[in-house]
């Protein structure tokens, strides 16, 4: 009782009380909910996905590893923003990275909400987690 007094009061007041939510990172990625649970998705909600073979700050996912599995691209200028970093591909282009790892859609993803590219590859895809 004594906390919806306390919730109804700061309500009234204007104070909201919510749980801290995720900062939407670069390039629009925010986090939504998938049948995974909460993960990373891109501006468009496709799921994204980390490559076991990347080593932290480099994509070993190339030629066709990556028409596949499309990097999340970032700017030529891009900087660094917290947890979110910027890698350099083989070809010279730049990929968000989170957390150290860079971060990629795949194909097969028909809608915003599809993991179908979570376990491929004797499980070296993975879901993005925040």
């Amino acid at each position: 009782m004594l906390k919806q007094i306390i919730a109804a009061t700061l309500l009234t007041a204007g104070i909201a009380l919510a749980a801290p939510a995720f900062a939407q990172g670069p390039a629009g990625a925010t986090v939504a909910e998938t049948a995974k649970g909460k993960t990373l998705v891109d501006a468009k909600g496709m799921t994204l996905y980390t490559f076991d073979h990347d080593m932290s700050g480099q994509s070993n996912c190339i030629a066709g590893c990556a028409k596949n599995w499309p990097a999340l691209p970032a700017a030529a200028d891009a900087g660094a923003k917290g947890d979110w970093t910027v890698i350099t591909r083989d070809d010279g282009s730049k990929q968000w990275a989170y957390k150290g790892k860079p971060l990629y859609t795949f194909v097969k993803d028909g809608k915003p909400g599809d993991i179908t590219g979570d376990g491929l590859a004797n499980g070296a895809w993975h879901v993005a987690t925040p």
